[in-house]
């Protein structure tokens, strides 16, 4: 209901902008220059924790930036929500170049799962328009009934809208979920951090197999520290080789009940060793093989020095 209202009260009530606070504009020329002016890139927190999958972000988490994310965040301005979708599509797009997954669900001869074969889906027939997977961070489930929505979600979705409106076909994928109770992070350093979130994240039931049918991008509003992110690759990376292992696992019974079961039993189960090893090493970190890659609309300045240098 809190935030049925508040997307009422959007659509009647005078706007103010969401970075500088100028009325009667959702977001001024100025500041949508602010959030969008400069390309996405790579950025990369000192230090880096080990298994933060590649991460790209559109600016630093500053002035009018920093204004425009806890408006939507913590003071429900929905009507950020495009804006801020449109700037997190643009790094998804880059990530998506970066990682060589360009022309994925198009039917492009250069295809990531061609050029990759083990980014293939689990299904062997996929769709032809298999589209690509935006996992938004989860929050708390009690932080987003205070804030009467989530935003995280909420900036996920335009962004799969901004993406398909370009020609990417994109879709949300909700998998993930906070498994346990984690401490409140503010304050927190970055190994406390890493140490608060460690196990926290875990793919709902089912998720695998739809993670498995082609690349994540993991998307959130904002990059400080990277724990979350780690974490949050951490449980999509386990849940793809949970796949794949139990894919490879039948492909082999499969086999081994068409040429006989008696006859090849022995030299089945050596089968089913080797190819549920090779559906785990799939799962790659920051490697060419590693199924995912994160996107943000902002980081914190540092990590886009350290970026330059």
């Amino acid at each position: 209901m809190r935030g049925w209202w508040r997307d009422l009260t959007d659509l009647v009530l005078p706007a103010e902008c969401g970075g500088c606070g100028r009325p009667r504009t959702v977001l001024c020329p100025e500041c949508r220059a602010a959030l969008t002016g400069a390309a996405p890139s790579r950025v990369r927190p000192m230090p880096e924790p080990s298994g933060l999958p590649a991460t790209y972000a559109t600016a630093p988490y500053a002035d009018e930036v920093r204004a425009m994310l806890l408006a939507h965040k913590e003071r429900g301005a929905l009507a950020l929500a495009g804006p801020l979708g449109a700037a997190l599509a643009g790094a998804v797009r880059v990530g998506v170049r970066e990682a060589g997954w360009e022309g994925w669900g198009r039917g492009s001869p250069q295809s990531s799962a061609q050029r990759h074969p083990d980014l293939r889906p689990t299904h062997p027939h996929p769709p032809a328009q298999t589209p690509l997977l935006l996992v938004p961070v989860p929050s708390a489930r009690a932080t987003v009934r205070a804030r009467g929505h989530d935003p995280a979600r909420r900036i996920a979705l335009a962004a799969a809208g901004e993406l398909r409106r370009t020609g990417t076909p994109a879709r949300v994928a909700a998998v993930l979920r906070q498994g346990r109770w984690v401490a409140d992070q503010a304050g927190l350093n970055s190994r406390q951090r890493l140490e608060n979130l460690a196990g926290a994240l875990e793919v709902v039931p089912g998720g695998g197999r739809l993670l498995a049918g082609g690349p994540v991008v993991l998307v959130d509003d904002l990059m400080t520290t990277g724990a979350t992110l780690r974490e949050a690759a951490r449980a999509v990376r386990e849940a793809i080789g949970c796949e794949r292992e139990v894919g490879a696992t039948a492909a082999v019974y499969a086999r081994a009940s068409r040429e006989g079961r008696e006859e090849h039993t022995e030299r089945s189960m050596e089968n089913r060793r080797n190819m549920a090893l090779s559906a785990t090493r799939f799962v790659g970190v920051n490697g060419p093989d590693d199924p995912v890659c994160a996107a943000v609309i902002a980081a914190s300045p540092d990590s886009f020095e350290i970026n330059r240098n």
